[in-house]
């Protein structure tokens, strides 16, 4: 792996100057106009469930450097966020989903029989790759390094068996050069990118090819990179037109006055918790009142459990159950509209009737992290469609895990710096970057 290290170095030194050239876009996989604000939110919320399930058990299972990628939004009623790149020499273009809460980076692979899901492109064939290879299991990279131990058997190779929320997947750990850039003036190309080539998986995955994790384990495309930083920013929802950026390198560097940092907390040792970007919540604002949260409420225990996470793969934001009541009683208390049920037509608990399609004005709601405060809009925790209007955040059991999710990640420019150990953020229009 030695020379894939200096083929990286080189290569960084070469993006360096022309650190902002690479862009990849991201579009959220919810793009269909035909979809209401409701049905996506409860087929979001249902995926979301799932998804924390798995967060909540344990799995099974260069300096300089600047790459950027589109993100789009795609499956019908998801809200994860796609980002496309191509795989492979000659490079073969596909999507996957963005997700800062896993490390794996997969695309299912040819041939692919029966277990493998309908994707919108060609699969990619290893065979009809030059630069294709199989992982050695005592790869620092390989999930079965531990197993393997320092000295495995001539052509030992791993295979992989990785659990979601929403589905699963399995395959053979392999390296490939990886394409990065939508034209091809502001390409990157990788090399030695260790992957996951995926033979047989669940039917979860609809919209796209795989998945790239952007975690804080050693197997993420941050990781393996060495980028030190990466950043997105992501277009509103009812916008579905519009394309978001993700950024890694040092292209992804916020500047300005309006920016806030608050530092990681500590991952726990144990996967999967290890790969989260952990944040210290002390309270939560609705207008100028602070609600009722003891700040040890979202505290992280030795053990692993409750803590608050920031994840992109990851819709309606969940609280633990003290904190969400106080929320919901504070936004119960500032609206004068009729309640009205929409636990059938979008899984949230608390709806409002609306009887015109322009909201009530409502006031901004603050987190408050270790030394910054993250202002939201109220388009950024209520939602509207088929005449209701909810409150898009869900409750947790004591104990359990919050995540902060991308519906409140609207317009808001967020960059998690690795070295640093530091998530900033400032408002943007996401649109226009």
């Amino acid at each position: 792996m030695a020379s894939i290290a200096v083929l990286l170095m080189l290569l960084s030194a070469a993006l360096a100057s022309n650190a902002a050239a690479v862009r990849v876009g991201l579009t959220r996989i919810h793009s269909n106009p035909d979809v209401t604000a409701t049905e996506f939110v409860r087929d979001a919320l249902n995926r979301d469930m799932h998804r924390h399930a798995r967060f909540t058990r344990k799995l099974a299972s260069s300096e300089g450097l600047t790459v950027a990628a589109p993100t789009r939004k795609d499956l019908p009623n998801g809200g994860e966020y796609l980002m496309t790149l191509s795989i492979g020499t000659p490079p073969l273009s596909y999507s996957a989903i963005a997700d800062t809460g896993s490390d794996l980076i997969w695309t299912q692979c040819a041939p692919c029989g029966s277990q493998c899901f309908k994707q919108p492109g060609p699969l990619y064939n290893p065979s009809s790759s030059t630069t294709f290879g199989v992982l050695p299991c005592n790869s620092s990279a390989s999930m079965c390094a531990a197993l393997a131990g320092p000295s495995p058997p001539p052509g030992c190779s791993c295979m992989y068996n990785q659990t979601y929320g929403t589905g699963w997947t399995a395959g053979i750990q392999s390296v490939e050069t990886f394409t990065f850039g939508s034209t091809p003036a502001d390409q990157a190309r990788v090399p030695g990118i260790a992957f996951g080539c995926s033979n047989a998986s669940s039917d979860d995955w609809n919209g796209s090819s795989g998945l790239v994790g952007l975690g804080r384990g050693s197997m993420s495309l941050v990781t393996q990179l060495g980028a030190g930083m990466f950043s997105y920013c992501l277009t509103p929802f009812q916008d579905t037109n519009s394309t978001s950026t993700l950024l890694l390198g040092p292209a992804a560097a916020l500047n300005g006055t309006g920016v806030r940092s608050t530092p990681f907390v500590a991952s726990p040792s144990k996967a999967p918790m290890s790969t989260y970007y952990y944040l210290n919540l002390t309270g939560i604002s609705v207008g100028t009142t602070a609600l009722s949260i003891p700040p040890s409420t979202f505290s992280l225990g030795a053990d692993g459990a409750g803590g608050l996470i920031i994840d992109s793969g990851t819709t309606i934001t969940s609280l633990v159950d003290a904190a969400y009541q106080q929320v919901r009683a504070a936004v119960l208390s500032l609206v004068t509209l009729p309640l009205a049920d929409g636990s059938d037509s979008t899984g949230l608990d608390l709806c409002f009737g609306l009887p015109s399609e322009t909201p009530p004005v409502m006031p901004s709601m603050t987190f408050h992290f270790d030394g910054a405060d993250m202002v939201l809009p109220a388009e950024n925790y209520m939602i509207s469609g088929s005449g209701v209007w909810c409150l898009a955040m869900r409750n947790q059991t004591v104990g359990a895990m919050s995540t902060l999710g991308n519906y409140q990640q609207q317009n808001i420019h967020l960059l998690y710096d690795v070295r640093k150990e530091t998530l900033s953020f400032t408002p943007a229009k996401c649109s226009a970057l």
